[in-house]
């Protein structure tokens, strides 16, 4: 199952592939065979704890990548945007590993509420 939305750049289409328990928003440009995407995984469960609440509340941001060919387009930010509205839509906080979703998260102070 796929979802697809187009950021502020029409061209560029960003599409959500669930990847075993966590997942991938990957970044499309016409014409272009490189793509660029943002991987998350959920995080563990505490130690002690018998409910999985929080690997189903939590999303790790692992990593943000986008290859020079398709670079200098807003295709990163289009990314974490993305993973911003679906956190918004579907309650879940994230941990921002990545350290481009971190920087982010600084500059977007009205993010606060979704950092875990």
């Amino acid at each position: 199952m796929t979802d697809t939305d187009t950021g502020r750049n029409a061209e560029i289409t960003i599409t959500h592939l669930p990847d075993g328990s966590g997942g991938k928003y990957v970044a499309e440009v016409p014409g272009e065979k490189a793509t660029g995407y943002l991987t998350w995984e959920p995080r563990g469960t505490k130690q002690g704890s018998d409910t999985k609440e929080e690997t189903d509340t939590v999303r790790v941001a692992t990593h943000t990548i986008v290859p020079p060919e398709i670079g200098g387009r807003g295709i990163a930010g289009l990314l974490v945007e993305r993973l911003i509205a679906d956190a918004k839509a579907q309650g879940f906080k994230i941990v921002p590993q990545c350290s481009y979703v971190e920087a982010k998260f600084d500059r977007n102070p009205d993010w606060a509420d979704l950092r875990a």
